[in-house]
């Protein structure tokens, strides 16, 4: 994830636009594992950020994060279970692990452990009835493990959802920007998704207008979200951040090349995003309850575990927090209208 991406719902990791902790954040004389006895402003109340990792030791040319948040520190599996173990007890149900570099959880530390024990560990000893579904962001590719994979289809409680930035779809950007990998590699991990996860969602990031990205370049970009077809796509245009690399690079992309490219993958990902939407119509699917609709009182709203939101009707006070199986009717690109099925 890009740093100017707010994290607006979250623990310890919420960032000012700038890129700075903020007073909920995360700063060097905090215990990175006693930080879940700290009040800490959750932004829902059925779902909740859990930071797992702090920092990252990347270096990407566009990014501010490693100079602003620091090197990476884990926190300690046990205490990752006792803050979830806390959110259970005040009525939360959902859990999204957050890091970063989240693949990069545990290897600084002694005995060295992975994301994917983390994950493994959790499913294990949250009780039946607490945490139901833990997702997690943000990957990255260069480290993206097939136990993880495994772990995201075989687990009971981690939800069928990756995260996976790519960024860009030409391999010279990507050297540019020190990412680590190519359209190929990521493809690669792509295929492996779908082939242990065929109904998993896919969601990602990607930066246009980076300096020196061609034409030709950007294509690349395009013919990747093609292959993808992403479920979701965050995207931005570049731009200089104080104290990285690319921002005093002499080739910047004029603001309205930048512009114009934005509106192209946006419009790819939005066309790639309602044809996702529409394999869920006609099928019945597991929605946890979080809130009523805001615009219309006799809906409530919630998520499948691949994330889609989907609308229905329903009485809130009734169904807040608990799973519905919904049977969806209608696609719409960001979203699924469905109606309780009746058996």
């Amino acid at each position: 994830m890009t740093e100017s991406m707010i994290w607006s719902e979250g623990g310890g990791s919420v960032l000012s636009g700038d890129g700075r902790a903020n007073s909920a954040g995360w700063n060097s004389s905090r215990d990175k594992d006693g930080d879940w006895m700290v009040p800490i402003k959750r932004g829902h109340s059925i779902r909740a950020w859990v930071n797992v990792i702090y920092g990252c030791n990347e270096h990407c040319t566009y990014c501010v994060v490693p100079s602003v948040r620091g090197v990476e520190q884990s926190r300690s599996m046990e205490a990752i279970l006792q803050e979830c173990l806390q959110l259970a007890a005040t009525g939360y149900k959902e859990v999204t692990l957050l890091g970063q570099n989240i693949d990069a959880y545990g290897r600084d530390m002694t005995p060295r452990r992975t994301f994917a024990d983390l994950l493994h560990y959790l499913n294990d000893n949250l009780p039946n009835n607490t945490i139901s579904r833990i997702r997690y962001v943000t990957s990255h590719p260069r480290y993206f493990s097939d136990r993880v994979i495994d772990a995201v289809a075989d687990l009971a409680k981690v939800c069928e959802c990756f995260h996976v930035p790519f960024q860009a779809g030409d391999d010279q950007v990507l050297r540019d920007m020190r990412r680590g990998y190519t359209y190929d590699s990521y493809m690669n991990i792509i295929r492996k998704i779908r082939a242990k996860a065929p109904d998993a969602s896919i969601c990602g990031d990607v930066i246009v207008g980076f300096p020196g990205e061609t034409e030709e370049a950007f294509q690349r970009t395009l013919d990747l979200m093609e292959e993808v077809k992403f479920d979701n796509l965050n995207t931005f245009a570049y731009s200089p951040r104080p104290n990285t690399e690319a921002a005093n690079w002499e080739n910047q992309v004029p603001p309205d090349v930048q512009s114009d490219r934005l509106q192209r993958v946006q419009a790819l990902a939005a066309k790639h995003a309602l044809e996702r939407s529409e394999r869920y119509v006609g099928r019945v699917v597991d929605v946890l309850v979080e809130d009523r609709n805001p615009k219309n009182r006799n809906e409530v709203m919630g998520r499948t575990r691949q994330g889609r939101q989907v609308f229905f009707e329903g009485d809130v006070d009734e169904l807040k927090g608990e799973e519905v199986m919904v049977e969806i009717v209608e696609a719409r690109t960001w979203s699924l209208v469905g109606k309780i099925a009746t058996s």
